[in-house]
């Protein structure tokens, strides 16, 4: 069996899932921001499609590995919807006051400077998937999946509001761990490639 041959073809499970996540985002945008994030069904709608996003990304990785059905097309576009998905929730968030705009930008300076590191100047220089990334996006995903919710919409019954208030600083709190992991992370993977790369050129 030759190379070519061996080597899965994109159009597979994994790699739809992808796309589909990739799709959902504008839709997740605008439901997230109708009315201007007052919508309280809506606001239910972008928490549910985030969660969705959530679970597919889980979905196609694991499928990915257990059938040998990694792609280059893969290897591309997940964490380019990984990163389409959570950027336009800390965005979206931003916008509607629930989320610090300086936490937004930080957080999405590291994300994306990681990825786009990732993407083009590792091709020689991997760097494994540390557990600290996976508690990092663990914390982070119930953390925007929450603050999706209208925690403190004026027009929840009044039964809800303490609960609400409650679980929106519990999100928080999350997030606040989320960004701490975020940074710590972001810079052992920086201080690991630079030290690769200086054993490659030793």
């Amino acid at each position: 069996m030759t190379e070519l041959e061996a080597q899965p073809s994109n159009w597979n499970v994994p790699n739809v899932l992808t796309t589909v996540r990739i799709i959902s985002v504008p839709f997740f945008a605008w439901a997230l921001l109708v009315d201007g994030g007052e919508s309280i069904t809506w606001r239910c709608v972008s928490f549910a499609i985030f969660v969705a996003a959530m679970i597919t990304d889980k979905i196609d990785g694991d499928l990915a590995r257990k059938h040998n059905l990694i792609t280059d097309f893969g290897k591309i576009a997940d964490p380019i919807a990984d990163k389409a998905v959570t950027g336009m929730a800390f965005i979206g968030l931003s916008i509607v006051g629930d989320i610090w705009w300086w936490v937004t930008i930080v957080v999405l300076l590291r994300e994306w400077s990681v990825t786009l590191l990732r993407l083009s100047v590792l091709k020689k220089v991997v760097i494994a998937a540390k557990d600290l990334g996976k508690i990092k996006t663990t914390f982070q995903a119930v953390a925007l999946a929450t603050l999706c919710l209208p925690l403190r919409d004026p027009d929840l019954p009044a039964a809800l509001e303490v609960p609400g208030e409650v679980i929106f600083y519990l999100a928080q709190a999350c997030l606040a761990i989320a960004v701490a992991l975020t940074l710590w992370s972001g810079w052992e993977f920086f201080r690991d490639v630079w030290k690769q790369r200086a054993s490659l050129r030793g």
